[in-house]
């Protein structure tokens, strides 16, 4: 892989995460996290609308007129979630219903006016695949690890209501803490979404702390390019 297909790999699912660095997307991140299938349909939704988009614009922005570029970016964002939208209320409803308004919203989502904007619009549409892939992916992660973090405190269980998303014979995914789970009330509710972010923050801030930290030099260690004695 070339250096600078390496570097969206890496900005995409860490080094500028949407989530945890740009800190875009916010609202339906917190909203729909309150467990793991939620967050996953929610994420795919997401990552094929920026997979899409990139594309759309790396294609035709020798076309676009900078003075209309934005509306254009939008009209197309639009068309691509209305289409991922009708797709999900006709095969996957009830998820449909339960994600609700924020399926619509992902067209106001900053992240993805962002991309077409910043890399699309100036990239080939091979590279802007993989940076919509790979936004899409980190953002993905993080709605994942959370809701699953959220549903595993909050009801004891995991996988729950898998069957809206994967079909009848992932009802027998589910995992639970057992019935005995009193819950936590507080993992559930939108205080709790902004708790669970902040530790995921903190987490990712204190990992890249201790990767730029210099590593302490050994007693006795013979520096590299100095002859031993």
């Amino acid at each position: 892989m070339a250096a600078e297909q390496l570097k969206i790999v890496k900005d995409g699912l860490w080094g500028n995460n949407v989530a945890l660095v740009q800190l875009l997307g916010l609202c339906p991140l917190l909203a729909v996290t309150g467990t793991f299938v939620n967050g996953l349909g929610l994420g795919l939704a997401t990552m094929l609308t920026l997979v899409v988009s990139n594309v759309s614009v790396s294609t035709i922005r020798q076309w676009i007129r900078p003075e209309v570029r934005i509306p254009v970016f939008v009209l197309i964002i639009a068309s691509i979630v209305t289409t991922i939208e009708l797709a999900m209320n006709a095969w996957f409803h009830e998820l449909f219903l339960i994600l609700g308004i924020f399926i619509p919203l992902i067209v106001t989502n900053c992240a993805i006016i962002a991309r077409a904007e910043a890399f699309a619009s100036k990239n080939s549409i091979l590279d802007s695949a993989l940076d919509g892939f790979m936004m899409g992916l980190g953002f993905l992660l993080v709605l994942v690890t959370l809701g699953s973090l959220r549903e595993i405190v909050g009801s004891g269980t995991l996988f729950a209501n898998a069957h809206l998303l994967f079909g009848e014979g992932a009802k027998s995914m589910v995992l639970t803490l057992g019935e005995n789970y009193p819950g936590f009330l507080l993992a559930v509710l939108p205080p709790g979404a902004f708790i669970g972010l902040g530790l995921l923050i903190a987490v990712k801030n204190h990992l890249d702390k201790r990767l730029a930290s210099p590593k302490p030099a050994i007693i006795g260690e013979t520096p590299a390019g100095t002859p031993a004695r």
